[in-house]
Formats: structure tokens, sequence, C-alpha cells
């Protein structure tokens, strides 16, 4: 039986303090990408109903990651084969990655299309329309679901202690909850923004999809050799591509006053 009062104990250590930051930090962060699909997923909808929905769906992240970080036996269940093609197992961890991979890529690739060939004005007219207030959730829960393995596996890497780490998802997630509105705004209103944030999640979706290859791959060679895809390069290219589009940003408003006469 799980041991509530040890994990009290350490919650309220310098140590535990120490690693409750950490991971908080640490879950805000790779909730960046989630940020991002829930921030574009709900401007389908109607403006009074974009918050509404953003809580919604994080705070249903919020319940999903406590809930799973309860079964953490379960989770590294997962990571053992169902069944074999060849000498390449299939986990069920490997099954999410895919799964969540596609439906990422799916999604994205027809947000960008959307994009080019629609005018703004049609998608206005047309998208908020057809997206109904359930669906949009349901997208968010099923994404939200294939990153909440990330965030699980950090915070087991972080802190051992259940405690610290539901209140590291609960505090990331609140934080989340409070910017997420501005997040989205920033986004949807910048259309230069809006693509790179498509693109980011364009190429996750991408990762997700070689992270389920990979874990199969894996279970076919011996586990000096496995190979591991590092994420933080899609994080750095992020930064780097948002960095270049505020320079431009700031460029466009320097010229525009310049013409104004200001």
């Amino acid at each position: 039986m799980h041991s509530w009062s040890a994990d009290f104990a350490a919650l309220f250590s310098l140590q535990g303090l120490i690693g409750l930051i950490t991971l908080s930090v640490l879950e805000i962060i790779l909730g960046i990408d989630n940020i991002i699909f829930i921030s574009i997923a709900v401007n389908k909808l109607p403006v009074s109903q974009q918050k509404k929905a953003r809580t919604i769906g994080l705070t249903l992240a919020l319940v999903v990651r406590s809930i799973l970080l309860l079964f953490i036996g379960w989770i590294a269940g997962l990571k053992a084969a169902l069944f074999h093609i060849g000498d390449w197992g299939v986990s069920g961890k490997g099954l999410i990655l895919v799964g969540g991979g596609i439906f990422l890529l799916i999604k994205t690739w027809q947000e960008i299309m959307e994009k080019i060939y629609t005018d703004e004005d049609e998608i206005e007219h047309t998208s908020k329309g057809k997206s109904t207030f359930n669906a949009i959730i349901l997208q968010i829960v099923v994404i939200d679901f294939v990153f909440s393995f990330d965030s699980i596996l950090a915070a087991v890497g972080v802190s051992g202690i259940v405690l610290i780490m539901i209140s590291a998802v609960v505090i990331s997630m609140i934080l989340m909850i409070l910017f997420s509105g501005y997040v989205a705004d920033f986004i949807n209103k910048n259309q230069g923004i809006k693509m790179i944030a498509l693109t980011f999640l364009l190429a996750i979706g991408g990762i997700l999809l070689a992270e389920g290859i990979i874990d199969s791959y894996n279970f076919s060679v011996p586990e000096e050799d496995h190979v591991e895809l590092n994420k933080n390069y899609a994080y750095i290219a992020l930064a780097f591509a948002l960095l270049i589009e505020i320079f431009n940003m700031k460029e466009k408003a320097v010229k525009r006053k310049k013409d104004l006469g200001i």
C-alpha cells in the first residue's frame, strides 16, 4: 500500500521542494506543444466558447496526468511487447505514440492546408460553424493522452515520489490555464507565429511517429544498442523560428510607424 504520509514528509523537505519547483518548470516546458495544439483547436469555436474549451481541455489534462501517475506500474507495463513482427516488437506505448503521431500529422496538415488555401473570412464563417464544442474537447483529450507520456516519464525521472509528481502537474496546469488565453491570442493574432506553431506541431507529430517506430526497433537489438530520439532539437528550432518572427514583427512595426510619419 502506498505511504502518503512518507510522501508528505518528502514534499516538505528541502530536497522535495527543490524537486517540486524543478519538475513544475519541466512540466510547463513539456506542455508547450499541448498549449499550442489547444490554442489552435479551440480557435475553431465561437469566441464565446474558446475560454471555456481551453479551461476544460487543460483541466482534463490535469485529471488524466494525475490518474496516470497513480498507475505508474501500468504505464511501465505498456513498454513490454504485446506481439512481434519479425524481430520487431509492438508495445502499448509504441501503438499510442504511432497513433497519436498520425492523428497529429493529419490534423495539423489539414490546418496548414486550410490556412494556405482558405481566406480568413471563409475560415471564420465555415469552420467555426462546423466545429462542435464536444468534438474539439474530444480532440484535446486524445492528443493530451499521448502528450501525457512524456510528462509522466519526465516526472518519474526527476522524482519518484507520487505526491511531488502530482503537485508539480497541478501547479504547471494551473499556470497554463491562467496564461493559455494570452498564448492563444498571441498565436491567432499573428499569422506568422501561427504558421510556426502549426509547423512545430507537424514536427512533433513526426517525432511521435518516429518514437513509436524506434520503440519497435529497440526490441530487435540489445539494450546497449537502443536508439533514443532527442526532442530538444524541435524545441530549439521552435525558439529560433519564434525569435526570427519576433524580429520580423518588430521590423514591420518600425516601418509602419515611419510610413505613417509617427
